[in-house]
């Protein structure tokens, strides 16, 4: 008849679980109408048949109505829900059928012995019933065999009366029965669908309800719902815990002021707009906590806004984690001085003082003569032991002066915020090389050192810190082959330095013109069974005359000569052309410069060039430095997000010997931290790098992100940072940078003995 049924199979169904129910409350009313219709047709059949055949017949329909009736009640309340047993679709449909039969056996066979008026009377019972289907229609299938049933009954009976039967009598009853069928089918469609309708919604509803439940449950945050008025209509007991207060105290107050009347707080909330990861500070019993809320307004069918309801969480130790990292970040473990990183954030603010105030300042550079046998003959502890003391008299000479700051190494810088007096800072330099020239007493053994001063005044000498940077280290080479033991200044005389970087520069533009990079590739080893993962892209220049340069040379020449968005570009493309070759699995890492991140174009050049050579993104992993925070930063976490929505993977390098870029881990869109070099080398003999790496770990482990240790060069390191949680290592151990030829022949390799191997 054109519907099929949909009774759910799957036990535990909502819709199979609203059928059985509704079938169960229907139950009564059809097994009335035909218990009634049979009634009707007994005493329309009194004179025409035996009252033994009326009796018997009356008393099996009157008791399979009973007995179908309660077995429907009984379904209806033992087999729902999740540990309810299946009905059968066979049993439903085969037991109306059965009552079907039932009923139409005697009609049917008294039909050819009736008067026209009792088989009239028949035929119009017949037909009637067959309206009782409206009872089946919470299951269609039955609803559909009834008719059928009846359907056929009756065709039955008036093709058995059709010499006795009046033509006009027999199309009434026909049609009765044909308005019946179709009146029925189309109100079993829709009741069937807003059945469907009503589990689906009450299946979303609960498992809304369980998910919302199981956050609460395993403590990953809480609730919270507020009125048009900011009154609290509902919060999660772990949010009752930490205020330390009852429900009762809590709802229908004032959120902003339940949290310490913070005031982003009633700003967002006035503004009736979704806003996330708003972090403030509570005062609670166990003291000061932070958490991070995010919120969306309710909005009503009619438009009206209701309040706000949202998500909260505790993120204290998180923030403490951030804390330390943040610390560890920008102080060198070994002195406690203001490391690289922070030497520059302070020698950016000097020149932006400068500039401002017009009075200059000044970037010392400060490299330790003679240190480096210090280490060769009495060991690493001798030697920390004399850059620690070194850092003392450095401070001692500065004093409140400027900020002391050791670079890495042997290598300490001086940042004085006020430079007006060129004597001043020569004064200082040449006590700076008494001092240190003095003997130090370690451990009863006497050692001697010198150090040379290189020094740059900004805006002066350079109006940028690297400019200023660069002009203090070509200063600092001055007094390196000047004899060592004294202190130069950034002059005219040093600008030939700047020219041969001008040249570069033009140098650097015929180079692109003319092909002259070519990429090597480093493996990358998965740390838990040693295989080849990938290979991280390394640009090199072969120069005509220079021969080979170094990629630290010429990078900062192409950063600032703008040359560098050029040079990438043809990075991306060579190195998705590479991979376009390469066995699927494995995966190609590529650095992406700040002046990179600051194209808006930067993701349309990869999406085209991963579509060129037909690699899938998430094949590609882009590699970005701290660096790129430095300006607008809100630009360059939207070209990460562009990025990271392609597929693309996308790291953060040499983590944390830069600047603090911690708080954006939660903005941006990370899905590895690799681990720098100098850490990983030093973790063997320096505890505090071992300190430092299990804390970085830790912070990518708490956002999911994997880790990679950069510089692995012995089987102790592997070991090292393989047991501190590294994912993948990196360095010298597992091979030296290859040529495409090589890296394609490791490549394929792995991919045919994973093939044998399969």
């Amino acid at each position: 008849m054109g519907l099929t049924n949909q009774i759910s199979d799957d036990s535990g169904s909502p819709l199979r679980d609203i059928q059985l129910i509704s079938r169960g409350q229907l139950a009564l009313f059809f097994a009335i109408a035909n218990v009634v219709s049979m009634l009707c047709a007994v005493v329309a059949l009194w004179s025409a048949a035996p009252v033994a055949y009326l009796l018997g017949w009356a008393g099996a329909v009157i008791g399979a109505n009973i007995l179908a009736t309660q077995a429907a009640r009984n379904q209806a309340i033992t087999n729902v829900g999740r540990s309810g047993r299946k009905v059968p679709h066979l049993l439903m449909t085969g037991e109306i059928a059965a009552r079907g039969a039932l009923w139409l056996s005697l009609p049917i066979y008294l039909f050819a012995g009736l008067e026209l008026d009792e088989q009239l009377i028949i035929a119009s019972l017949t037909a009637a019933l067959g309206t009782a289907a409206l009872a089946l229609i919470v299951v269609p299938a039955c609803a559909t065999t009834w008719l059928t049933a009846f359907v056929v009954g009756l065709s039955v009976e008036l093709l058995i009366g059709r010499a006795s039967i009046p033509f006009q009598h027999m199309m009434a009853i026909l049609f009765t029965l044909g308005v019946a069928v179709f009146g029925v089918l189309a109100i079993a469609r829709w009741a069937f669908q807003q059945l469907k309708t009503n589990a689906d919604i009450g299946s979303q509803s609960e498992s809304a309800s369980l998910l919302l439940q199981e956050y609460e449950q395993r403590g990953v945050g809480w609730l919270w719902q507020v009125d048009a008025d900011n009154r609290v209509t509902y919060i999660s007991s772990r949010m009752t815990a930490l205020l330390g207060r009852p429900s009762a105290q809590i709802l229908g107050h004032s959120l902003p002021s339940l949290l310490g009347g913070h005031a982003e707080l009633g700003r967002v909330l006035l503004q009736k707009q979704t806003f996330t990861s708003l972090e403030m500070e509570l005062a609670t019993a166990r003291g000061p906590r932070w958490v991070s809320i995010a919120g969306d307004p309710i909005i009503d069918t009619a438009g009206r806004f209701e309040g706000f309801r949202g998500v909260g969480s505790d993120i204290t130790e998180v923030r403490h984690t951030q804390e330390r990292l943040t610390h560890l970040a920008n102080v060198d473990v070994l002195s406690g001085l203001p490391n690289r990183g922070r030497v520059r954030q302070l020698l950016g603010e000097s020149l932006r003082v400068a500039v401002a105030g017009n009075v200059p300042c000044a970037i010392l550079f400060l490299d330790l003569d003679g240190f480096k046998p210090v280490n060769d003959t009495f060991g690493h502890p001798k030697g920390d032991a004399v850059l620690q003391a070194v850092a003392k008299r450095l401070c001692d000479e500065v004093g409140a002066d400027g900020h002391v700051g050791r670079m890495g190494g042997d290598e300490f810088a001086i940042v004085i915020m006020d430079a007006q007096s060129r004597r001043k800072i020569e004064g200082l330099a040449d006590r700076i090389i008494r001092s240190i020239a003095q003997p130090y007493m370690i451990d009863q053994t006497e050692i001697m050192i010198g150090v040379s001063i290189g020094c740059a005044f900004g805006p002066i000498d350079g109006a940028t810190v690297d400019d200023l940077i660069l002009k203090a280290d070509l200063a600092l080479y001055e007094a390196k082959g000047a004899g060592r033991g004294v202190a130069k200044y950034f002059s005219s005389e040093l600008q030939s330095e700047q020219e041969d970087r001008v040249r570069l520069e033009s140098d650097l533009r015929q180079a692109i013109a003319l092909g002259q990079f070519h990429l090597l590739f480093q493996p990358l080893i998965a740390a838990k069974n040693q295989k080849l993962v990938g290979f991280e892209a390394l640009i090199r220049w072969n120069h005509p005359q220079r021969g080979l340069v170094p990629p630290f040379v010429f990078i900062p020449v192409a950063e600032e000569s703008g040359l560098m968005p050029t040079i990438g570009e043809w990075v991306i493309e060579e190195a998705c052309r590479a991979i376009a070759t390469w066995p699927e699995p494995i995966t190609i890492a590529i650095n992406i410069s700040p002046k990179q991140m600051a194209q808006p174009a930067l993701p349309n050049l990869v999406s085209q060039a991963l579509a060129r050579h037909k690699v899938q993104a998430n094949r590609l992993e882009l590699e970005v430095t701290e660096g790129v925070f430095i300006g607008d930063s809100s630009a360059t976490i939207d070209v990460l997000k562009r990025l990271r929505s392609l597929g693309v993977g996308i790291a953060l390098d040499d983590f944390g010997t830069g600047y603090s870029s911690i708080g954006y881990l939660n903005k941006a869109v990370f899905h590895k931290l690799k681990i720098d070099g100098s850490f990983v080398r030093e973790a063997g003999t320096r505890p505090e790098n071992v300190a430092i790496i299990q804390s970085i770990v830790q912070l990518a482990k708490s956002f999911r992100m994997s880790v990679t240790a950069e510089g692995v060069e012995t089987a102790q390191d592997f070991e090292r940072m393989r047991d501190l949680g590294c994912d993948i290592i990196q360095g010298y151990l597992f091979g030296r940078p290859l040529s495409y030829e090589r890296a394609s022949e490791l490549a394929h390799g792995l991919s045919a003995k994973q093939r044998r191997a399969g």
